[in-house]
């Protein structure tokens, strides 16, 4: 463990003592009257829970039974099944990964954890894979933002939003804790265990602390094969991935609770690890021997209260602290050994008025300070200042919802070397509605428009050799209709069925790419392309359930984009569908419940796509799809609740690249045992 690993610990174990305070002022919450305190009860079980506001269009999400059941081992296995989603998998179990949706690029996204949102000044991308389903109760998915009148001004800031919700704290009758203990083992010499510990503290608050550790060595057989343009084999070989191990720790402790009309929660987030990163494969070159070390750190706060009926209050808070070290250790080359360290500090103030019971408004403002610092050779350890102040008014009506919202932004940066990038201030709209034509029919009619920017990063910026501090923000217009039918039955086999399609049309500006320079072993980044994206979005849920014991729930994703460079008419590729964008894609999720059994399958399907900007016969890239296959047994033994699961993924042995010439698994297995108290 390394001194920084030495340093978050002790920062954790004082970070516990120190969150304790505010447990103290919840206590005194305990014979104030129940009013709207967020405490629920549903069955045996105590659920102290979080405030959820009615959407305007609510999100696309994965909880409960659907999402422990799928055959996922992070955050980034689960979101494939969204529709519009793409994934860059850079293979393994350790590999990299990021998520785009609806082509607009990994930057242009937002990734929330408990509300608050992660950082990258770095390079703007939010590796998923680092985030594991043992500690996760729900994500969301918003295209375009959330439409919450109580939020802070980041929420209106990303083009696309993931938001990953923690489990909860939840209490049997009577009792005032609960443990859990889950370890995993299968292929690539997986040891995956993990603890959970919540604790009641009086009657309205709650402690979780929550441990893991994985291990594997990310050794898999994989086929290379690769075909000439006249359709003769150039060569067909199968060898093992290697360099793909990791090594790594995720530790979280949270503190939550409600007082009179408002709730507060304070959380400590680190994530250690270790892993090679395996590298790109070619014809005899199959291994690679870089390594990466992170350690992410992070301390957020919330506090929401309802101070009248007419006024509430949502304050956050977070401090980050992300180091990196990176090293190449190959000559012949170029030899690596680069460490890189990033601090955040994130204050909010998120107010809104109810004027009418039919009209609200909002007023937030947001502040965020960056720095980046490493030991390259003439780093110029860049510095931003954000500052960012959110507008907006809702109206709501039985039939009719509508939301406005303006986000003003404005960025000062300053560096110890060269010349930082010059401010920048940019104003950017977003209005969305709902229709709902008939009273007693659950059929919407959904609109949005937002028009958004982000930031160049620091990389963009600085980077030696390749950055450009002329860069301008990259823009995106948004546009989305979309019709949804929901019927739900207490008599029927039918229990619940829902049908949602949006059509969208999203325009990027300025976007931001590396291009060549007069010396060819030089590129630089510059604000070059634009980019024309036309898709349909169609998810299908539903539920049946027959003879009592009998459950059956199905979720089914299509999508299909168009998604056109259209930077450089000049260029051979102009009008060309950009880089491994797919025109269909999709996914099937199956659930079948019997009394204490669940059989779990899924299916991914990502069509044809390019790899490069020219839509040539060298540059295309078969489809691929993988089929997984999961069973669960639950017992009771004596008052320990045990599941046992058995996976196989990539049932059928397919062969293929998420990213080309980055080789992922075939066939591989994963034994689960769990126990609860």
């Amino acid at each position: 463990m390394t001194h920084l690993s030495t340093f978050k610990l002790c920062l954790f174990v004082l970070g516990g003592l120190l969150l304790q305070t505010p447990i103290v002022f919840a206590d005194n919450a305990e014979n104030a009257p129940d009013s709207i305190a967020k405490m629920y009860s549903i069955g045996e079980v105590e659920i102290v829970g979080a405030y959820r506001e009615t959407e305007i269009i609510p999100p696309k999400k994965l909880d409960g039974v659907v999402l422990e059941n799928l055959s996922c081992q992070s955050v980034a296995d689960a979101v494939r099944y969204f529709s519009g989603v793409q994934i860059k998998d850079y293979g393994g179990v350790g590999g990299i990964k990021t998520i785009n949706i609806r082509s607009m690029g990994t930057n242009q996204m937002g990734v929330f954890y408990d509300g608050i949102q992660l950082g990258n000044a770095q390079n703007g991308q939010i590796d998923l894979g680092r985030f594991s389903l043992d500690n996760m109760e729900a994500i969301e998915l918003y295209n375009g933002q959330k439409s919450s009148m109580l939020q802070p001004a980041k929420d209106y800031g990303s083009a696309g939003t993931i938001y990953l919700q923690t489990k909860t704290p939840k209490f049997a009758d009577g009792k005032r804790f609960h443990f859990g203990a889950t370890f995993k083992t299968g292929s690539f010499g997986l040891a995956n265990p993990a603890l959970l510990w919540q604790q009641k503290i009086g009657r309205s608050a709650s402690s979780s602390a929550s441990v893991e550790y994985i291990h594997a060595n990310g050794r898999y057989k994989f086929r290379h094969k690769r075909v000439n343009a006249d359709g003769t084999i150039a060569y067909d070989t199968t060898a093992i991935r290697k360099n793909a191990d990791i090594n790594a720790i995720r530790s979280e402790i949270s503190f939550c609770g409600t007082i009179t009309d408002g709730e507060w929660k304070a959380h400590l987030y680190n994530y250690y690890s270790e892993r090679g990163l395996p590298g790109y494969i070619a014809r005899n070159l199959y291994e690679h021997h870089q390594r990466q070390w992170d350690d992410n750190f992070f301390v957020q706060s919330s506090f929401r209260k309802d101070f009248t009926s007419y006024y509430s209050l949502l304050a956050n808070g977070k401090y980050a602290y992300d180091y990196t070290h990176y090293l190449n250790p190959d000559t012949t080359l170029q030899y690596i050994n680069n460490t890189y360290r990033q601090q955040e500090i994130y204050l909010s103030l998120a107010n809104s008025f109810r004027i009418f019971k039919w009209w609200e408004a909002a007023l937030s403002t947001d502040f965020q300070w960056n720095t980046l610092a490493s030991d390259m050779v003439d780093f110029v350890f860049p510095t931003r200042y954000t500052g960012l102040i959110a507008l907006a008014t809702a109206i709501k009506f039985p039939n009719i919802k509508m939301q406005a919202g303006l986000l003003s932004t404005f960025t000062h940066e300053t560096v110890k070397r060269k010349k930082p990038a010059p401010d920048k201030q940019a104003f950017t709209p977003s209005v969305m509605a709902t229709v709902r034509p008939w009273k007693h029919i659950l059929f919407d009619i959904q609109f949005f428009y937002k028009r958004i920017f982000r930031m160049p990063t620091f990389n963009d910026l600085y980077y030696t050799f390749v950055g450009n501090a002329q860069l301008n923000p990259e823009y995106v217009s948004q546009y989305d209709f979309g019709l949804s039918y929901t019927y739900q039955s207490r008599t029927s086999a039918v229990t619940f069925f829902n049908v949602s399609t949006n059509l969208y049309y999203n325009d990027v500006d300025d976007k931001i790419v590396a291009v060549p320079t007069a010396n060819p072993f030089r590129w630089q980044m510059t604000n070059l392309g634009k980019v024309k994206i036309l898709g349909v979005d169609v998810s299908l849920k539903t539920g049946f359930q027959w003879c009592k014991h009998w459950n059956l729930d199905l979720l089914l994703n299509y999508t299909y984009q168009d998604a056109r460079d259209l930077t450089n008419p000049n260029e051979a590729y102009y009008g060309d569908q950009i880089p491994y964008t797919p025109w269909h894609s999709g996914s099937v999720v199956g659930n079948l419940k019997y009394k204490t059994w669940n059989l779990n399958y899924s299916f991914i399907y990502t069509g044809e796509r390019y790899n490069q900007s020219a839509n040539i016969i060298e540059n295309y890239v078969l489809p691929w799809y993988t089929h997984d296959l999961s069973l669960s047994k639950q017992f009771i033994l004596k008052k320990v609740k045990l599941t046992a699961a058995a996976e196989v993924n990539n049932l059928f042995n397919q062969q293929y690249d998420v990213v080309l010439n980055y080789p992922m698994p075939g066939t591989n297995f994963k034994l689960i045992l769990k126990a609860e108290l």
